[in-house]
């Protein structure tokens, strides 16, 4: 069996894999993790690569062996239950992710986290860093990206750079969270409408309960980014309770507002694209995980939570 050290060696930041499963088993058989399905006629195995994987979405029809769940935590692998297309999660035992539990994760970040958060002022300065790394970060992407620019994606283009522009001012100008969260939701529109305009899908209205095919994938996308953002938080040793943006009585909130400097970039266009596309929701998954290592959407987390974590009293 790999030794503890080993299942470590791979830094969370730089792993490159997601699992969403349904309809199988996962366990542990001969030292590793393996997921059983069931054909018409014959058992199929199928390994997983516990070091170098994030996250394992556990889907309708899963079931988890107390030796494989063991296993994953050793190796550093957070457990999210969800409902089929990775969606809902689930909420079991009052907690949204099965974490690996570790009194050595580092103290510093939680440390520097809280002492900003009890004051509303710092907590609001905060949340206006997070906004504006939201904003750079779709810059910067949607300004290189060849394959976003092959479907018109651009963060030149007139309409984006306009709404970009124009949340950063008001961000800037924000008296509270409120405000922000106003701001945020107008963005949000206005890339909707962008990304009607070059996919032409017509008359689009964001829905989560809705069961057209952009909506799905926004759903499942933001999914898989909550895994992403989930982890952060753990590795880095932060409660998900002391968010900024999303309000301190929502529970597990600090990991949607982790979440929120990426989905906008990568999940919002690939949603319609693959709506467009006809494409299937394993190939829009295989997209978006592409996407988030070709980006380094995990280390852009990073980054972010620990540099605002460190400038602690200063923020």
């Amino acid at each position: 069996m790999e030794q503890l050290t080993d299942l470590k060696a791979i830094l969370h930041s730089k792993r490159a894999n997601i699992y969403y499963l349904e309809k199988c088993r996962v366990m542990q058989k001969d030292g590793r993790v393996l997921y059983l399905t069931e054909a018409k006629e014959e058992k199929q195995y199928w390994n997983i690569p516990i070091a170098n994987t994030t996250v394992i979405l556990l889907g309708t029809g899963t079931s988890i062996t107390q030796a494989a769940a063991r296993m994953l935590a050793s190796a550093g692998v957070l457990i999210g239950f969800c409902g089929g297309g990775g969606t809902p999660l689930l909420m079991g035992n009052e907690i949204e992710w099965l974490t690996p539990q570790s009194e050595y994760r580092p103290t510093e970040y939680v440390q520097g986290w809280l002492s900003f958060w009890f004051d509303a002022q710092k907590r609001l300065e905060v949340a206006k860093q997070f906004q504006h790394g939201r904003i750079d970060y779709l810059r910067r992407i949607w300004g290189k990206d060849k394959d976003l620019k092959t479907e018109g994606f651009d963060s030149g283009d007139e309409d984006i750079a306009g709404a970009l522009a124009n949340c950063a001012a008001k961000i800037d100008n924000a008296k509270n969270v409120t405000e922000l969260l106003v701001g945020e939701a107008q963005l949000t529109k206005s890339l909707y409408k962008a990304a009607v305009k070059r996919t032409q899908l017509g008359d689009f209205s964001r829905n989560a309960e809705s069961v057209d095919d952009a909506n799905i994938f926004l759903n499942h996308g933001n999914y898989l980014a909550y895994g992403l953002g989930a982890t952060t938080l753990w590795v880095l040793g932060i409660p998900h309770g002391f968010a900024v943006m999303h309000g301190k009585t929502r529970r597990g909130a600090l990991v949607f507002d982790v979440a929120d400097l990426v989905k906008d970039t990568l999940i919002l266009p690939w949603a319609f694209i693959s709506a467009k596309e006809k494409t299937t929701e394993q190939e829009f998954r295989q997209q978006i995980l592409q996407k988030f290592t070709e980006h380094k959407a995990l280390d852009f987390m990073f980054d972010t939570v620990k540099d605002i974590a460190l400038q602690g009293d200063k923020a």
